[in-house]
């Protein structure tokens, strides 16, 4: 279990979160091994056989701690989360939007435009920095078709259009993934996306990423008054967080899938933090998860200038910065969603 900024992570097995006074303690084995009070807590995300005491989730409740349930591996599964005190106007407002297609498509392609066009630097940059160590040639060709993916969706199109353009760049930008990890070459070979359950490391590792994302982005939304489940992209799924699961595309390039690649080519992971169950499922073992998330805590501390507004904001604070203008889009303050575009 670790503590990072105001999340409390717990993914000791067997672990057990009670209440006590105005505190939150963790116990495991009957002894209390953490004691943290209530109100320097944001989130609590709870990994595998972690259970918590009903007064416990109340207690969190009443005091706008959200606590989140994921297996093992990082899939998530439930969360408990208090009352919404946000703006009914601006919920309203979210789902008359949601329920017309051309609203839907106008955000959903923004949001697109900024997932390839970060894709294409995180590619662009791998070609600065790893150019004597990729297909250089290969990699430049991807950059190019996304290039022109982009400029299709200076266009209007309708969604369905918009997932067909959204599923070529996605299998474009990962038919070179594998040139831009340039250590441990054996242990991470990446030949495609695969999740429920990931096959390989390298799928293991962004499927546990991208979770964190949405987790991430869903309490941000929350927080500005949006409702997390009604997407624009995404649609309507009885437990899938569609609206968080939007604002991630824009995320997963710039934030998780550097962050895996980093975690690789410095070797901050390595092939034994992985284990491979009989079914071919592959998890992430408990010390390579705290190295994970120590490594994106760090990385969410991290300031870069915001392109829209042209301030130097923490990564952490993004989620919460584009969930706040996609409220301040729908209310009609702005005239389109400005994506989180990385330069």
């Amino acid at each position: 279990m670790k503590k990072l900024l105001n999340t409390l992570f717990v993914t000791t097995q067997g672990a057990y979160l009670a209440k006590e006074g105005e505190t939150i303690v963790v116990k495991t084995d009957g002894e209390i091994r953490l004691r943290l009070p209530v109100h320097t807590m944001g989130g609590i995300v709870c990994f595998g056989n972690v259970s918590c005491s009903p007064f416990l989730m109340g207690f969190c409740a009443e005091n706008g701690v959200g606590i989140s349930f994921l297996t093992e591996r990082g899939r998530f599964l439930a969360r408990v989360q208090g009352p919404v005190s946000g703006n009914v106007l601006l919920r309203r407002e979210q789902y008359r939007r949601a329920d017309d297609p051309q609203a839907s498509a106008d955000v959903a392609r923004e949001v697109l435009t900024g997932k390839i066009a970060n894709s294409r630097t995180v590619l662009q940059r791998a070609l600065r920095d790893h150019a004597d160590k990729m297909a250089t040639d290969e990699v430049g060709f991807a950059v190019k078709r996304l290039n022109n993916h982009i400029n299709l969706l200076n266009r209007e199109h309708p969604l369905d259009a918009l997932r067909g353009f959204e599923g070529d760049a996605a299998h474009i930008y990962f038919s070179v993934f594998d040139h831009l990890i340039v250590a441990q070459k054996e242990d991470f070979n990446f030949q495609e996306r695969n999740r429920r359950p990931p096959l390989d490391n390298v799928n293991a590792l962004l499927s546990f990423i991208y979770t964190l994302l949405v987790h991430d982005i869903r309490s941000a939304l929350e927080t500005v008054g949006l409702d997390p489940a009604v997407g624009f992209l995404h649609r309507d799924r009885p437990g899938r967080p569609s609206l968080a699961l939007d604002l991630m595309e824009e995320f997963r390039p710039f934030l998780a899938d550097r962050l895996a690649l980093s975690l690789i080519n410095r070797q901050q992971v390595q092939a034994n933090g992985f284990e491979k169950s009989d079914s071919g499922a592959v998890m992430m073992t408990d010390d390579a998860r705290k190295t994970l998330l120590v490594a994106y805590q760090e990385r969410k501390q991290e300031e870069i200038l915001h392109p829209f507004l042209d301030e130097k904001v923490a990564i952490g604070l993004l989620f919460h910065v584009q969930a706040l203008l996609m409220a301040r889009y729908l209310r009609g303050d702005l005239d389109g969603y400005p994506p989180f575009i990385w330069k």
